[in-house]
């Protein structure tokens, strides 16, 4: 079963894009971020011709999610964290797929910093630990698939001088995320690439595809209960390559599918 993230950067700017990587990997979970599209224009149409059900939590413009699910429907769980009852950000849904919850986060990037942004964030990653916190009692396979917009280690990005400064990178983003992981959280990439050197962002800026120039901050968080079944974590970045793509690169972890659900669903298209 393998579960991926995708910070698609504008899913009707990036739709070929994302239509050609559904096709060619066929995952049977994608957590997407920045679809920036409200919930009415959401391509819900050609993404069920590709054989996938989703729900999507938009917003016109800016950051939202979504949840698809190969040949079968995504059942909510949540929308959006609760801690804040004025933050009208779209960054965050839960759903119940194939035996898994699956979580679709966009964290807040942070900066510039310090400031507002960058304590918002902070506060954001504590919410986002309470629900965590609140996932981790039901004892069910949960993956936390995103966009968190942390560098966790020095040797998660290209230059640690170039980021010195950046609010992914900052000792507090840091100790919120490790925080998770203590918690008993595995980081699927981490525990697959233990030495680092692996980039799933590219800034579109100062020709950073082609100089390599990346870092990490696209990860899935493993419960207990999904790390015992995890097989493989890895990035898929070539699609990073191609024309007109997003900065990011599809992430994904492989885990042992349950015996009751089988590896393919025949999909019911809507008319």
């Amino acid at each position: 079963m393998r579960i991926a993230t995708f910070n698609i950067n504008g899913i009707k700017a990036r739709l070929p894009r994302l239509l050609e990587w559904l096709d060619e990997t066929r995952p049977d979970v994608a957590c997407l971020q920045e679809i920036k599209t409200s919930d009415e224009t959401f391509p819900i149409k050609d993404i069920e011709d590709a054989g996938y059900g989703a729900i999507w939590h938009g917003q016109k413009g800016f950051n939202g999610v979504a949840i698809l699910a190969r040949g079968d429907a995504p059942v909510e769980v949540r929308r959006g964290l609760e801690g804040e009852p004025e933050d009208e950000h779209s960054r965050y849904l839960e759903a119940d797929v194939k035996g898994v919850r699956v979580a679709s986060i966009y964290l807040p990037n942070g900066n510039p910093q310090p400031g507002p942004k960058f304590d918002y964030k902070l506060r954001w990653m504590d919410r986002l630990r309470r629900r965590a916190a609140e996932i981790w009692t039901e004892e069910v396979p949960a993956v936390l698939a995103g966009d968190y917009n942390v560098i966790p280690r020095d040797v998660d990005t290209f230059s640690v001088k170039a980021m010195a400064d950046d609010a992914l990178m900052q000792p507090e983003s840091r100790a919120a995320y490790r925080r998770m992981l203590n918690d008993g959280w595995t980081d699927a990439i981490l525990s697959r690439h233990p030495a680092g050197g692996v980039w799933t962002f590219w800034d579109y800026q100062a020709n950073s595809w082609p100089r390599d120039a990346g870092f990490r901050i696209d990860h899935l968080l493993l419960s207990p209960a999904a790390a015992d079944r995890l097989i493989d974590a890895q990035v898929d970045r070539d699609f990073r390559g191609r024309e007109k793509a997003s900065d990011h690169a599809p992430t994904w972890v492989e885990l042992r599918q349950p015996e009751y659900y089988p590896d393919h669903i025949d999909v019911i298209k809507s008319g």
